[in-house]
């Protein structure tokens, strides 16, 4: 491709870039928005705050994960594009979270969590399922290449939900969890979603059934929050 056609190409998934960033960006309605569905009823100021800030460290990174994963592996904008934008996104605003919040934190009112507290044990265990299989299958078959993406998106899934874990606490303690509960959840789901989908696309009935089970497990796995895990 000729330089003048790269410098145009680049300039219009720019601003194709900057278009998306505008309509994904956070304000402090989503922000309220997003407390309610996982379990923080009439959030405070304070709380939509803290919400907005943490879907402002996801969004940011979306429009240019989406334009620059297909360039960089030579794919279309498909599904997989959609999905590793988000695994990436999320790990990529986790390991942001780690540096601890500017200002007075609370620290001595929130508990130590731990992996059970933010994700059920029963999504952890078909978590666990879904990779196990579909890498075993595709060793079977051989498919090395797409063993080795279920292999690196079961990495990145975990490590997105071991870092919402142990991140600093920040804000009222239940906002805080409530984000925690989101981002581990959502990471586990789009695991066992992304295994069930590339471990099993031979394109027959089983495969059909082990891609809905699939869906009906990450639907499952990041089903909104009606009320919080007990606060101590």
């Amino acid at each position: 491709m000729a330089w003048d056609n790269v410098l145009v190409v680049g300039i219009f998934m720019g601003l194709l870039g900057l278009v998306i960033l505008m309509l994904l960006w956070p304000n402090d309605k989503r922000g309220a928005r997003l407390l309610v569905r996982w379990g923080v009823p009439d959030p405070d100021a304070a709380e939509v705050a803290l919400a907005v800030r943490y879907l402002k460290r996801r969004r940011f990174w979306y429009p240019w994960l989406y334009l620059a994963l297909p360039l960089l592996f030579g794919g279309d904008n498909d599904g997989a594009t959609v999905f590793g934008t988000l695994l990436l996104g999320g790990l990529i605003a986790e390991l942001l979270a780690q540096r601890p919040a500017r200002g007075p934190q609370r620290e001595a009112v929130l508990a130590r969590r731990t992996l059970r507290d933010v994700v059920p044990v029963w999504a952890l265990v078909l978590s666990g399922v879904a990779s196990v299989s579909a890498i075993v299958h595709l060793a079977l078959i051989p498919q090395w290449k797409l063993l080795a993406v279920v292999a690196g998106t079961t990495v990145v899934c975990w490590a997105i939900t071991l870092l919402a874990v142990r991140r600093p606490a920040t804000g009222e303690p239940r906002a805080d969890l409530a984000l925690r509960c989101r981002s581990a959840r959502v990471a586990i789901g789009l695991g066992i979603a992304t295994c069930t989908a590339i471990g099993w696309a031979a394109g027959n009935l089983g495969s059909f059934l082990v891609a809905v089970a699939g869906i009906v497990a990450f639907l499952a796995v990041t089903a909104p929050l009606k009320r919080l895990p007990a606060l101590a």
